[in-house]
């Protein structure tokens, strides 16, 4: 009786754009198994690798993973279900790292994504076995090419190495770019991994990786077969296994999204500039605003209006999920969730309240001091509803940037959409200062008004990201 399978693909049908890559494929991989992908280049390797992970669309069949209690995991299939994949090890063809992570903040990423509670120093043990100890202060972007292989090798073999539990390991080309120390020492990690339960699925062209195997998976005209390995190699000694938790992915991507926003205050800079810009350019052309002539809703909306640019701006995190596939790993990792985590974690959360208030004390230096002091005590509240706002325009980023061409969508009409929140907050902000602030349920006053306008925010985000990956 054969043990049961980690990882089982059925019947797949999956395209890249218009091109079929696999044809009713069939795969799966058991526990301690060590399985090689091969073919020309083309043939539907990576797509295999990505498939596995739960990164492609499939037109028929499915892909289902084994939990850690027995339970089966849909992680995608053709009816359009997907979840996130029990805890596992992931390296993709681009490693799958931003730069501006550290060694260390990487690794230790990776293991907390799995679910596995290690130390600093369980981490620097790690690190210093593949001679990487020296630099885990150091950004990924300072490294070389051949040490950010090694570390995304590492964070891929890793969650397995120091988990008890069956793991898979999905690795595509893991010896591309290492040098011959560095290709022994992955051997040693897959023979030890293998006999520790685990299972590993690569692909690859190298002759001494396909030696290793104990299956050799051929792709070719959209079609697999395979073949017994030679299951080759020396295993070496793998670190000692740490306490497993309950995996908590979505916190993990939301942590990380904050840290490299904290990490670059340029990237915050950036936002703030085209809206100091507006301030300025408003405050030039009218000058200090006299309510009874221009009228409140005026006031209200040069007020709001660089806090609603800000909001509205592309954020940085695009560009880092771009940035190697990262985020196409995070994508992996944490499942349908990670579009949802992505927008409120890269939204512009910190300037949308100090900008409003700046811009009150810019442009209303016109209103008489008992209004302004009303105002000035309850402008927090239409502030405060532009951080939803801000997190659905960052949805609809996301959402444009997961398109096959991005490029070529136009983000910038999506976005129209939100001027409607921001005529809603408008007019609370416009009543407030008319006729100060008012607890009521009427349809005009404030608190409602902000509601609605949080309300229509919410439906836009909900829909962003809800709208299926194609």
């Amino acid at each position: 009786m054969g043990k049961s399978p980690l990882v089982e693909a059925r019947s797949v049908v999956a395209f890249r754009g218009a091109n079929q890559i696999l044809s009713d494929s069939s795969f799966s991989v058991e526990e301690g198994q060590i399985v090689a992908i091969v073919g020309e280049n083309g043939s539907g390797k990576t797509t295999l690798i990505e498939t596995l992970a739960g990164l492609i669309p499939l037109r028929e069949g499915g892909v289902y993973w084994r939990g850690d209690a027995g339970k089966v995991v849909t992680v995608r299939d053709s009816a359009g279900r997907r979840n996130a994949p029990p805890p596992m090890g992931l390296t993709l063809q681009k490693d799958g790292i931003c730069g501006d992570e550290t060694v260390l903040e990487r690794l230790s990423d990776s293991l907390e994504v799995a679910g596995i509670s290690a130390s600093e120093e369980e981490i620097y043990k790690v690190l210093e076995t593949w001679g990487l100890g020296h630099r885990s202060g150091d950004r990924v972007l300072h490294l070389s090419g051949e040490l950010r292989r090694r570390l995304s090798i590492l964070c891929g073999l890793a969650p397995a190495a120091l988990r008890e539990e069956p793991t898979t390991v999905l690795l595509d080309e893991p010896s591309e770019g290492l040098d011959a120390s560095a290709k022994d020492l992955l051997i040693g990690w897959l023979r030890a991994l293998s006999s520790r339960n685990h299972g590993v699925v690569f692909a690859t062209h190298d002759r001494e990786l396909i030696n290793c195997a104990d299956r050799v998976v051929s792709i070719n005209e959209r079609k697999i077969s395979e073949e017994v390995g030679e299951s080759s190699g020396t295993a070496c000694e793998l670190p000692a296994t740490c306490i497993s938790k309950e995996p908590r992915p979505i916190l993990s991507v939301v942590r990380w999204s904050f840290r490299t926003e904290y990490r670059n205050p340029v990237d915050t800079i950036g936002k703030a500039t085209p809206a100091i810009v507006s301030l300025l350019l408003a405050y030039a052309l009218v000058g200090e605003l006299d309510i009874d002539s221009h009228g409140s809703e005026l006031l209200a909306a040069l007020v709001l209006a660089p806090a609603f640019i800000t909001a509205i701006a592309s954020p940085a995190i695009l560009g880092r999920l771009s940035e190697s596939d990262c985020g196409r790993w995070w994508d992996a990792v944490v499942g349908p969730m990670a579009r949802p985590a992505y927008s409120i974690g890269g939204s512009s959360i910190i300037l949308p309240i100090p900008v409003v208030y700046l811009s009150w004390f810019v442009l209303a230096g016109s209103v008489d001091s008992e209004t302004s002091s009303e105002v000035l005590w309850w402008i927090w509240l239409p502030a405060l509803s532009m951080l939803d706002l801000a997190v659905a325009a960052t949805a609809l980023h996301i959402m444009v940037g997961d398109l096959s061409r991005a490029s070529a969508a136009p983000a910038p009409l999506l976005l129209v959409v939100l001027v409607w929140p921001f005529l809603e907050l408008t007019d609370a902000l416009s009543t407030i200062i008319d006729e100060g602030m008012q607890f009521s349920l009427e349809i005009h006053n404030p608190i409602v008004t902000c509601l609605i306008a949080s309300l229509i925010s919410a439906l836009v985000w909900l829909g962003a990201v809800l709208i299926p990956e194609y």
